[in-house]
Order: structure tokens, then sequence, then C-alpha cells
């Protein structure tokens, strides 16, 4: 990567974006000629992607810059609407990137398939079949996907849960039987959902209940990914503040959101502005990881922050964020999105758990630079200055007038649409 190609890459066009990517050495020239075009969306791809489909939703496609992650460098394709974001991202990560860099610790991807039965009549009966009958299990779901399980994956271990009747809710007791399933470079979700379905018949049989359901779980507690990074308190002064007391500030804010569901709610959001950008831009499902990662939120009881920031013994700070990332590097949209399949070559991911690395590094990031502009400046400024464009753009800027209506509102009194329709008219008429 030639990174001096990409000084002072958010002041140039989307154009010269594009062709500094490809002096940079990040792109080829051909990625530049589909960037040009607009990347779009082939009409019959979309058309066999989702049902009744009559349009295409476009988001913008950006790159976060300075991303160092295990010793190596990526610029990182973002989707996202909300201004702010992707300029957030970088930021943080140019400071954490002269502090050494992203860590990050994967565990080994395993999946939840879930079968719910009820009306079991006896539950340490039907565990104690479960268990003795535990390779039997095994081998049927095995056999339901055996090209899976030729490559290394499949059903791996088998958990069981008891949920006893809760008379507050009126809900009956569940008997709950977990495959842990290694999908490989896949999500998964077809493969998770074959092997439950499979074994439903022989549960019943075994347990004496009725099989509910058998369905994969989104909540994949199996399939963790962390973060962790260090920065000298040198790198993070800012304003009148020094670096020990935005050190500090940047924990205390953590520990209110560790106490307090209404800050880490919105404390979660921001870290989930960066993860989902990037999941929505590999091709990911970004809901299910939305909702796997807010449920980890609440695993004591209570919805906390899913980061922790701390002090070091020598002051330094540190950061940390864990994650469950059911993400897949191959299968679905991924092989066929064209937006998909460019953020593959962009990152050059050589398998999923890269990819998990580098998503749970921009949440990380994306969750320093929101908490160090709250507890300094205040989160307004960078997010004012940047919906000054969207209000020009509202107002019916065009062309080079976007930059000089934005520019006139940013020393205005007043940032709304209607002082952005004045200052047009006014720069119409001079």
């Amino acid at each position: 990567m030639k990174k001096e190609y990409l000084h002072k890459f958010y002041q140039k066009n989307r154009l010269e974006r594009i062709h500094a990517l490809v002096s940079a050495e990040i792109i080829k020239e051909e990625d530049s000629l589909l960037l040009e075009g607009g990347l779009s969306l082939p009409d019959d791809v979309a058309n066999h992607m989702i049902e009744n489909q009559i349009a295409k939703y476009e988001l913008p496609l950006g790159t976060a810059l300075n991303f160092l992650i295990n010793g190596k460098e990526y610029v990182v394709p973002m989707a996202i609407e909300e201004p702010s974001v992707i300029a957030a991202a970088s930021s943080a990560a140019k400071i954490i990137n002269q502090a050494g860099g992203f860590q990050t610790d994967i565990q080994n991807r395993i999946m939840i398939g879930q079968v719910a039965l009820k009306e079991v009549p006896d539950m340490d009966y039907a565990k104690r079949m479960i268990d003795e009958h535990k390779l039997e299990i095994l081998q049927i779901a095995n056999e339901s996907k055996p090209s899976i399980v030729k490559r290394g994956g499949g059903v791996k271990d088998i958990a069981v849960r008891n949920i006893p009747a809760d008379e507050a809710l009126n809900t009956p007791p569940f008997l709950v039987v977990h495959l842990h399933i290694e999908t490989l470079e896949a999500m998964g979700a077809n493969m998770i959902d074959t092997m439950v379905e499979a074994i439903k018949p022989y549960l019943e049989q075994l347990t004496k209940g009725t099989a509910l359901m058998g369905i994969l779980s989104n909540y994949a507690t199996e399939c963790l990914a962390t973060a962790n990074c260090r920065i000298p308190v040198s790198l993070l002064q800012k304003g009148d503040y020094s670096g020990e007391e935005v050190r500090d500030r940047i924990i205390d804010a953590t520990q209110f959101a560790m106490v307090d569901p209404y800050r880490a709610v919105t404390h979660n959001k921001g870290i989930m502005n960066g993860i989902d950008a990037i999941v929505i831009a590999s091709g990911n499902d970004w809901r299910a990881i939305e909702a796997g990662a807010h449920a980890y939120a609440a695993r004591s009881g209570q919805y906390r922050s899913l980061s922790s920031w701390s002090k070091d013994n020598n002051g330094d700070l540190l950061g940390s964020l864990t994650i469950p990332l059911p993400i897949g590097a191959v299968g679905g949209q991924i092989n066929i999105h064209p937006g998909a399949q460019f953020t593959k070559r962009l990152l050059s991911y050589q398998n999923a758990k890269e990819l998990e690395s580098i998503i749970v590094s921009v949440g990380l990031g994306q969750n320093l630079s929101a908490i160090k502009a709250l507890v300094t400046e205040g989160i307004q400024k960078g997010h004012m200055a940047l919906h000054a464009k969207s209000l020009a753009i509202t107002a019916g800027a065009i062309g080079e007038e976007i930059e000089a209506v934005t520019n006139k509102l940013k020393h205005s009194k007043s940032l709304d649409i209607a002082t952005a329709k004045e200052l047009l008219m006014n720069l119409r008429n001079s």
C-alpha cells in the first residue's frame, strides 16, 4: 500500500478518490471502472434476490482509512447513510494505528442450531437418552449435509437446555437441543436449518416429546470476536483537555454505559454504526449481527456496554470489544452482489476469521471516536458540519453550489433548511 496517495483523501472528489486507491495499489484498474460507473446491482440479479422486486434502494459506499489490524493495513469499505461515521472511524483508526494498531482474538467459528421440544413427559429421562445417543444424533445431522463434513466441518457437539415453565409469563416447559456446527467459511443458515430438521424425528422418539421447531440461532455465543487496543495518553489530547483527562473521561463514560441501559443503548448503537456498515458492504446479514450483539449486551440480565475502556498500570488507555460475529466469507449474496464482491477484493481477506477481525476492530474504533467526541467538544460539532452539506443538497444545491452553501451554513447563526434555501438563492442571484 502506497499511503502517500491517500493523503487528504477526504478533500478529493469521488473520481480522485477512486484514482488514489488505484495509485496506492489498493484496487485494480478494472475495479476503478466499476466504481466510476456506480457499482450498480444488475436488475436481473436484484429481481432474483427478493420477492416482488420493483427497484433498488441505494446506500453510499465510502472507505475508512488508517486501519492497522494484526499488523496488516486495511482500507475498509462502509455502506451507510449517516454522516460522520466514516470520518469518525478513520480518525480513531489513525490514533490506534500510531499506537500499534488493533489486535484481535477470534474463537472457533461454531454456529448454533436449535430444536425445541415441548410436552416432554420426563425431562431427566429425556436428557439422559439424548446423552446416551449423542453419537447417533451427530451422525444423523452430519449425514444430512455430507459435503460440509468432507471439508472438515459439520456438527461437533450437542448441548441440552431445560427451560422450566414460567407461571408469570404463562409459558410451558421446553427441552432445547443445541447442535454446535462448524460451518467453515459460510455463515451457514441453510446448512444449520437442514441439520436441525433432520434430527427432529429422532429426538421425538428419544424424548417422547413433540418437536416444535428446528432453526438456527442468531445468538452465536460460540462464535465470538474480540478486538483490543492500547493507546498512550500522548495521543489522546483534545483541545483544552490533556491526554490524561481524555483517558479518564472515556473510562468514566464507559462505566456510565455499564450501569445505565438508557445510555448503553446509544453507546452500543455507536459501535454498531461501524459494524453494520461493513457487514452490509460485505454482503452479510446485518440484522442477525445486530440481534446477536444486543442479546450479548444483555447477557448479565441487564443491558450494558459492549465495549470496555480501562487504564493500564503505565497510564495507557486500554480498549476491548467482544461480540458474536456469525458472518460468512462465501455464500448468499456475497457471491452475487457486485458491492459484496468488490468489498472482498478491496479488503483482500483470506477467510471469515480475518473478516471478523476487521469488523470487530471497526466497531471498537467507532466507539473510541464517539466517546472521545462526547466527553470533549461534544458530538454535535462534527455531526453538524456534515449535516450542513445534507441541508445544502436538500435545499437544491448542485455541483459547486453544494460546497459554497455548506461553508456559509457552517458560519451562519441558524443551521436549518430555510437558511440553506436563502443562502442558495443569494448565491444564485449574486
